[in-house]
């Protein structure tokens, strides 16, 4: 059996958001996607975001991956639950480390910066690249109890 992934993007992310569930569908990944069911100028990130958030820290996914217009506004909207961890990546490198270092959970993109060829290396890099643990592990529990204001 494959691994689910919950995939969504809003009007800006959702001609990349497609071209990665259909990647996904074809390496053998069981894709649901929590997107509206066509393109429509007034989807909002935030819903989309919230969306895929709640089912990874409900834990209905373990991993999931989000894109709007540059990734800045979903990735914020996603960090809103606890125990999601949506890290914006640029590159290969940065979908890496995301992975080593934060246990990142969502993989976000920028779905007007980012081009096919590189959101495709990025999600592989992101599928598997493990959680090297370690130091990171206690840094990581910081993130769940932030200081009381």
């Amino acid at each position: 059996m494959s691994e689910k992934i919950i995939i969504a993007g809003d009007h800006a992310g959702y001609e990349m958001k497609e071209h990665v569930k259909t990647y996904l569908l074809q390496k053998g990944f069981d894709v649901v996607d929590a997107s509206a069911p066509q393109l429509d100028p007034a989807d909002d990130y935030p819903v989309f975001g919230f969306k895929v958030a709640k089912a990874i820290a409900k834990k209905e996914f373990e991993r999931g991956i989000l894109m709007c217009g540059t990734g800045i506004g979903i990735s914020i909207a996603a960090n809103r639950y606890r125990g999601v961890r949506a890290a914006l990546c640029t590159s290969t490198e940065l979908a890496r480390m995301s992975r080593e270092h934060n246990n990142a959970n969502v993989l976000v993109m920028g779905g007007r910066t980012t081009t096919k060829k590189d959101a495709e290396a990025m999600v592989d890099t992101w599928l598997t690249t493990p959680f090297s643990g370690e130091r990171h592990a206690r840094r990581l529990g910081l993130l769940d109890e932030p200081p009381q204001q």
